[in-house]
């Protein structure tokens, strides 16, 4: 027991003498969305964002996809805090579901916790501390000293952050663009990160917009295009754009009121956004100037805007409902003019064009980024990304926040500003980035697969399960039933071949036949001595017909046998 204690005490001395300190990616990394980075030093942990992302499109029946929390929650007796640098689903949208399982409290602006709140009251998730914290100041969490520094983004309150460790110095950017007319007059607090100028050990950027040339927009030009396009229109204006855009929700107001029209707000999450930004006061609209939605009716068509969600083409959203004739109060009609405007998410553009196409169909004028600069983006662009860069000048380097090849451009970036290639870090989710005694290096990796949001299920489903849906959505599925009498040990009827999705059954009666035929020519005597061992059984037709039906027809639907006992 004694050389325990010793043998405890020395591992304590080292720690102290040598603190190791780890950056491990759970979700963000070869991606757009679940944006969440845990930060240790020895025994103490934080967590940087907690975001979902939309479902791919071979995501088959998913409606969110969330990080993967198990390192989490096997280490939640070292977790200290969790920081949300601003209000974005892809940042804090899978909060709800992290609190589930782990208490620890939560740090952001007051526009962060006030959009989050609701959310974790819908999930019927026990509050932890939400902790506010104010933009310029400093606070402890733990042994980490945070720095929260003002940065301008597509929505108000967004932080960066530059944590203090015994290690050294980590800036995270979150998510911000150096844009010097914002619409809140909020400005990225560029002499705030020139505090840190050569102190700091690790550089974590946004990398979104990495392979971007030059500059990203202001926020203050998509105001003036709107003007432009909301003069023109003689009919209803129909205004799409995500519900945390809170600068776009407020330059889409104030056109609407310099243009004598009402607005009516269509989807829950952009009403509930409005009220809470209203109520915050990040948001400034004349209460005249709301109209409701089932009285709009009674106004003239120049005198309406509606103000909805949808701009990402989701199935069940507001926007899609309208161009499908499927809204219970608007239906889209000629002489409409609508604007989307929005980027379609990576994953989403089909979905975006298609609902597009209908509205043209239905006969209305429709902006989008494609024709018009009705979006700008809230990521910055490769000139002001080296702007950070030369401005930190960090020891080490790790792009965040990006598919690969946005990660792979910042990488040449930082490398292009003199950062030496052994000190640059392109990441995957789950890597390991352990640095001590100014030695950085990747040490292995914990689990971080992505979790799969269908219905109530959360993790119930797995790639196996996708990969069959796919299986089922591109060549169907043919179920085969077998009757057998286990104590004479044979079969006595079958094989009966019921099929859906693979081909139409009345007219490939022929194919049906020789299928049964094969299937027959398969349960052999040998094979049915065996009819007791249901998985043989299932083999044999299993494989006999997968290779008939691919050398026929070259198709491979999933053969389901089903053995019924008499």
């Amino acid at each position: 027991m004694i050389l325990e204690r010793k043998s405890s005490v020395k591992a304590s001395n080292q720690q102290k003498e040598n603190p190791l300190l780890r950056i491990i990616p759970l979700g963000g990394l070869s991606e757009v969305g679940k944006n969440m980075l845990v930060i240790e030093l020895n025994e103490e942990m934080l967590v940087i964002d907690c975001g979902q992302m939309f479902p791919e499109e071979d995501m088959l029946g998913i409606d969110m996809v969330l990080p993967d929390f198990s390192y989490v929650r096997e280490n939640q007796d070292k977790l200290k805090g969790i920081i949300l640098t601003h209000g974005h689903e892809d940042h804090a949208g899978a909060l709800p579901y992290l609190l589930k399982d782990i208490r620890a409290p939560v740090y952001g602006t007051k526009l962060t916790l006030g959009l989050i709140e609701p959310k974790l009251d819908e999930h019927k998730v026990k509050k932890p501390k939400l902790q506010e914290i104010t933009a310029g100041t400093k606070r402890k969490i733990g042994s980490f000293l945070i720095d929260f520094i003002p940065v301008a983004h597509s929505i108000p309150a967004g932080v960066a952050l530059a944590i203090e460790t015994k290690v050294g110095i980590i800036v995270h950017s979150g998510d911000f663009k150096i844009d010097q007319t914002p619409i809140d007059g909020r400005l990225t607090d560029v002499s705030a990160f020139a505090k840190y100028a050569e102190r700091t050990l690790v550089l974590l950027s946004d990398s979104t917009n990495a392979e971007n040339s030059g500059y990203t927009l202001s926020e203050k030009t998509v105001g003036s295009v709107l003007e432009e396009i909301f003069a023109a229109a003689k009919g209803r204006i129909i205004v799409a754009c995500f519900a945390s855009h809170i600068h776009r929700i407020q330059q889409i107001m104030d056109a609407a009121v310099r243009q004598r029209r009402k607005v009516a707000v269509c989807g829950r999450s952009m009403l509930r956004n409005i009220e809470i930004s209203g109520k915050l006061n990040y948001l400034h609209l004349p209460k005249r100037a709301l109209v409701d939605l089932t009285k709009i009716d009674k106004l003239k068509d120049d005198q309406v805007l509606i103000l909805t969600t949808g701009s990402q083409g989701e199935p069940l959203s507001a926007l899609t409902r309208m161009a499908t004739g499927n809204h219970k109060h608007v239906d889209i009609r000629p002489g409409d003019t609508v604007v989307v405007s929005a980027k379609p998410v990576p994953g989403n553009e089909k979905s975006v064009t298609r609902v597009i196409d209908l509205l043209f169909r239905k006969g209305a004028d429709v902006y989008y980024k494609s024709i018009s600069e009705v979006h700008v983006s809230g990521h910055a662009a490769q000139e002001e990304l080296k702007m950070l860069i030369n401005l930190i000048k960090p020891t080490f380097f790790v792009p965040i926040h990006g598919e690969f090849r946005h990660l792979k451009y910042h990488a040449q970036l930082a490398r292009s500003l003199g950062i030496s290639d052994k000190n640059i870090f392109v990441m995957e989710n789950g890597q390991v980035l352990e640095i001590s005694n100014n030695q950085a290096r990747l040490n292995g990796k914990v689990h971080a697969a992505a979790t799969f949001v269908d219905g109530l299920g959360v993790g119930d489903i797995g790639s196996i399960v996708l990969r069959d849906r796919q299986v089922l959505a591109q060549d169907g599925i043919c179920v085969v039933i077998v009757a057998i009498d286990v104590q004479e040990g044979k079969i006595v009827s079958g094989p009966d071949i019921i099929s859906r999705g693979f081909v139409y059954a009345p007219e490939s009666s022929k194919l049906f036949k020789e299928a049964k035929s094969i299937v027959n020519k398969a349960l052999t005597p040998e094979v049915e001595r065996h009819v007791s061992d249901w998985s043989i059984l299932r083999g044999v037709i299993r494989s006999s017909l997968r290779s008939f039906f691919y050398e026929r027809i070259k198709r491979r639907p999933m053969i389901l046998p089903v053995i019924v006992e008499l």
